[in-house]
Parts: C-alpha cells; structure tokens; sequence
C-alpha cells in the first residue's frame, strides 16, 4: 500500500491525527492569549464604545487632591464651586439631590455634598439649610483645585466610598446619565 492508501487506523495515520489534534488544543488554548497580547500591544481591534457618560478619572486621585477635606462611607455626588456658587452650580447641587432621590432603594448608598471655594450667599444658605438638610458641605481649596482641575465653572463629580474620583460632569450634565452612571458603578461595586 501506498502512503495515499494507507488507512488511518495504522501507526503513521495515528501519529498524524494525534499531532493534528495537540496542534488544534494549542491553537484553542494559546490562540486567544496571543491575540489579545497583540491586540493591546498592537492597539487595533479596541472598541470605541464606553458605557458611562462623564469625564473617566483614571489615575488614581481622590478628594484631597483636588483640594476637598472629606470623608464619607458611602458614594458621592460632589458638586464643586471653585467661584462663587452661581446658577450653574445651584443648578448642580439640585440635580445631585435629585440623582440621589432617583436612586430609588441606594439611596442610603450614596450622599450629595457641595464644595465651595467662596462663602455661600446667606439667602442661599438658609434655603440649602430649609431644602437640603442632607448636603454636606466642604470648603474648597482654589488653588489646588485650579491646578489639579483646570477646568472653569462647578464640576458635578461621582466620588466613590474610598474617596477616590470616579466621573466628572460639567454644568451642562444630563441627570438621567449621570442616574445611569451611578447605578452601573453601585451594581457593579460591593462597597459604599
């Protein structure tokens, strides 16, 4: 017989099809590895899409670095105020409470706070007093703020119970995502 001819039960037609077999092991085992080892190494086939709406903060920083001396157990909605708390920031504190609200059944799991780098107007103060009793309140150290922030204006931040910061908002931020956005962190998270 010729070596076409030979049937597969035969040592050689054996050795073939077990080497076809450790090869294909190999390939369904190291396949993926190698592949997302290149992909990353590589960067392509990296998908576009996000699923939160904010500004990601990934390096790390909490509170204290942007100049807020805090301290909470639970997650947080931080407005700041690096100027004084005009329209855009009483807009933000509003809609902090209301994310918080929102929460429905978490809300026990999160707190609204503002920080503020200037002294709050007394009719201002006696309505967050009157309407918020649950706000907490920080001062804010503009300067360090600046620095680190860099951004102009009341920010709206998610801050997460170890006080490290998560997601920042703008004063233009959507409530529903940022609802969105702090239910995915509290479903996904064992703490706060």
């Amino acid at each position: 017989m010729t070596a076409a001819t030979r049937p597969l039960d035969a040592p050689e037609g054996r050795k073939a099809r077990g080497r076809l077999q450790l090869l294909l092991i190999l390939f369904v085992v190291l396949g993926p590895m190698i592949l997302a080892t290149s992909m990353y190494k590589l960067d392509f086939w990296v998908p576009e899409g996000r699923s939160y709406h904010g500004a990601m903060i990934g390096n790390g920083e909490g509170r204290a670095d942007i100049g807020i001396n805090a301290a909470d157990e639970r997650w947080q909605l931080l407005v700041s105020a690096p100027e004084a708390c005009a329209e855009d920031c009483r807009q933000l504190v509003y809609l902090a409470r209301q994310i918080q609200i929102g929460l429905g059944r978490d809300a026990s799991r999160a707190s609204h706070a503002l920080a503020a780098a200037q002294p709050l107007a007394a009719d201002y103060q006696a309505l967050l007093g009157r309407e918020y009793p649950q706000l907490q309140r920080y001062p804010l150290d503009a300067a360090r703020y600046r620095q680190k922030v860099g951004e102009p204006g009341p920010q709206l931040w998610i801050v997460d119970p170890h006080g490290n910061l998560v997601l920042r908002y703008d004063a233009k931020a959507n409530g529903k995502q940022v609802l969105d956005d702090l239910r995915h962190l509290l479903k996904l998270s064992n703490i706060g």
